[in-house]
């Protein structure tokens, strides 16, 4: 046992794990984080990371094939497929360093293993190569996050069946691809794949594709993916999946409809669940939802004194970005930094092409809760910056409260739609009406005037459309 506790250990070093770590160490606290792998967690190492790596191929790939759009003339190329999954590892590798440079910077101590508590104020390192050394702590947080979810009696061998993890240290670029799940995870690698010339199906069983997004993204990318030469297959299950030595055969049903796809390969994005296997030992117990996903109150404090959760192992939603900002405000409160903050308002962003990025309520949910609202739209089509750089694909949908012009949701579809969502959220967060945004002058050319256009459109005010 360490002579003396750690104000704080952290348990996962993902973005909630080394963000806490980090913090805690900002405030001139003892902390030490435990990591089952490596720095950076799912995220960095398995997740948003090396797969943006993987996506910019693509994107060169489909920038090269339209080059001739721009009076370009690209005779021949080639995508050198082990190339491009090796660049993909080597930017996750550097990033990793980062973290571990940034632990020592903020004197945090780093342990590789699995963290167990057995008991209140005691971590046990259980594997790995700091196994068998314990730690006595203040305050634990776990952020331990999630892991992709299988299919029961499916045998994921990286091959003929394989998980988001499997397909990002891919060996060989397969013929055809069923990607079973078409959220977030699922699309990406569907636009990868596709664009790199996989032959590709997307299977998704509920009534749309990326189904928590707005109807109208849902059905805008729907087209552009059909249009990319996918076979997208909403409202569709799968059933009786039979693996063999070369491909993957499986029944596709719709409605009272059935047909027979084989594939040489499946990827499954039908989902995560939460990391918690090895966690307590003995009598300890933390509350949790049916799910498993701990539970917290508002100072994310679990059902036990002093042990706190933060990030994916507390439920969706499951983003890097919201893990983070959880865990500092879960490390500020248990210290005395101000008053900590549930997340309420985040940004969700899906980096296909064209890329979707949404914060606040859809259509669907405002009508639901009988709220009175405008929808203000504009085309990308009417982008100036838009047509000249030759993405004029999609648009921006501005969904406004019609007595107060409170912004309740936007909803972008479209180039550097990931990276246009931050106004509105600002907006939002600060609780700036559409009316502000469009009062607010935007440079032009840049693909942001669509977002004051869209504004300006809640009251039939567009100028360009």
């Amino acid at each position: 046992m360490a002579e003396q506790p750690y104000d704080l250990v952290v348990i996962g070093g993902g973005p909630a794990g080394y963000a806490a770590a980090i913090r805690a160490g900002q405030l001139g606290k003892r902390v030490a984080c435990v990591e089952i792998e490596r720095a950076g967690g799912t995220c960095l190492n398995w997740g948003c990371i090396p797969s943006k790596a993987l996506l910019k191929a693509a994107e060169t790939v489909e920038s090269i094939q339209h080059a001739s759009d721009f009076g370009v003339s690209v005779k021949d190329y080639k995508v050198d497929f082990t190339k491009v999954m090796g660049r993909s590892r080597s930017v996750s590798d550097k990033m990793a360093g980062g973290i571990e440079f940034l632990f020592k910077k903020n004197k945090v101590d780093y342990f590789l293993g699995c963290g167990h508590i057995p008991e209140k104020g005691k971590i046990e390192i259980t594997s790995g190569p700091d196994k068998g050394k314990s730690l006595a702590a203040k305050n634990i947080l776990v952020a331990t996050g999630c892991r992709s979810r299988r299919l029961p009696g499916v045998e994921v061998d990286g091959e003929r069946v394989m998980t988001s993890r499997e397909a990002l240290v891919m060996k060989r670029q397969p013929k055809s691809v069923a990607i079973i799940g078409a959220g977030a995870i699922g699309v990406e690698f569907a636009y990868f794949l596709n664009t790199l010339g996989t032959e590709t199906h997307v299977v998704e069983m509920l009534d749309r594709i990326v189904p928590l997004e707005d109807k109208d993204i849902s059905s805008a990318l729907s087209r552009s993916f059909k249009k990319q030469g996918m076979k997208v297959r909403p409202g569709t299950s799968v059933e009786n999946l039979r693996i063999g030595d070369k491909s993957v055969t499986m029944d596709l049903v719709k409605k009272d409809k059935k047909e027979t796809l084989e594939v040489e390969t499946v990827l499954l994005s039908i989902g995560v669940e939460p990391n918690t296997e090895g966690l307590l030992g003995g009598k300890l117990k933390l509350k949790t939802d049916k799910k498993g996903y701990i539970e917290v109150n508002d100072r994310y404090e679990t059902s036990e004194k002093n042990i706190y959760a933060a990030g994916d192992i507390i439920g969706p939603p499951w983003l890097a970005h919201v893990a983070t900002y959880e865990a500092v405000q879960a490390v500020n409160g248990m210290f005395g930094h101000g008053e900590p903050q549930r997340v309420t308002l985040f940004p969700g962003c899906t980096y296909c092409h064209p890329q979707i990025a949404s914060v606040g309520m859809t259509e669907d949910k405002a009508r639901e809760a009988g709220i009175d609202y405008r929808v203000g739209k504009f085309p990308f089509s009417a982008s100036g910056k838009a047509v000249a750089i030759n993405q004029p694909e999609g648009f921006v949908k501005l969904i406004q409260d019609a007595k107060h012009d409170e912004i309740l949701g936007a909803h972008i579809i479209g180039n550097d739609a990931t990276e246009l969502i931050t106004e509105y959220v600002l907006a939002m967060k600060a609780e700036i009406t559409s009316d502000e945004i469009h009062a607010t002058i935007h440079a032009h050319p840049t693909m942001s005037e669509a977002l004051a256009e869209a504004a300006a459109s809640t009251h039939n005010e567009a100028i360009h459309i």
